[in-house]
């Protein structure tokens, strides 16, 4: 909207990288571009999935924003025993993710998933991925920095049922951590736990 012919404009995509490129011709409906050279190269990004409780709206509009800005490859929502809602709008929460990656530079866009039900993800969790419970009022070891794949398990904001807290203790792949002592909102505890997991904090 304020870009004219011949000004300078960066493309990227998470296969390429980003690139400079020209406008050439600018209208209402399209534009074309000539690209320069590129100017930044593709790059490994951490294997990490979020999996969370749908949220009210404001919220899970907060967890996929600063989910994305933190890396996260992939986002799970989740419909458990006390969520609050079982419905998301998935065009809003990729466009809120596209914006969010191009604030903050990122070549890529993580995958939004469609909601699923808590149980039914553990049923087929992938072996070769650890799965990192956030559990409050426990004495759970504290959430640090861990290499390879990975995700995060954060609750609604009434915290697990019964019945999920036993599926999660027993099943071999959960880790129950800790976020330390305060008892957060489930959105933040979403952007605590994704900093905290980052492998580039790894030794």
């Amino acid at each position: 909207m304020r870009r004219g012919a011949g000004d300078l404009m960066h493309l990227f995509n998470g296969r390429d990288g980003e690139f400079a490129a020209r406008i050439v011709i600018i209208r209402k409906d399209r534009a074309e571009l000539r690209i320069e050279q590129r100017v930044r190269a593709p790059v490994a990004e951490s294997d990490l999935w979020l999996l969370f409780a749908l949220l009210k709206r404001d919220a899970t509009d907060l967890v996929v924003q600063k989910a994305t800005e933190l890396g996260a490859s992939e986002l799970h929502p989740l419909i458990t025993d006390r969520s609050n809602t079982h419905r998301m709008n998935a065009e809003r929460l990729q466009a809120i993710a596209v914006e969010a990656a191009e604030q903050c530079e990122r070549l890529t866009i993580p995958h939004l998933a469609q909601p699923r039900r808590l149980l039914d993800v553990l049923a087929d969790w992938p072996s070769e991925r650890r799965l990192f419970a956030a559990l409050e009022r426990t004495l759970a070891p504290r959430l640090s920095p861990t290499p390879g794949p990975k995700a995060l398990l954060v609750g609604p904001e009434g915290g697990f049922s019964p019945a999920e807290l036993d599926a999660l203790q027993v099943h071999p792949l959960v880790t129950p951590v800790s976020l330390g002592s305060r008892v957060l909102r489930a959105d933040t505890a979403c952007i605590a736990g994704l900093a905290l997991l980052q492998e580039e904090d790894c030794a």
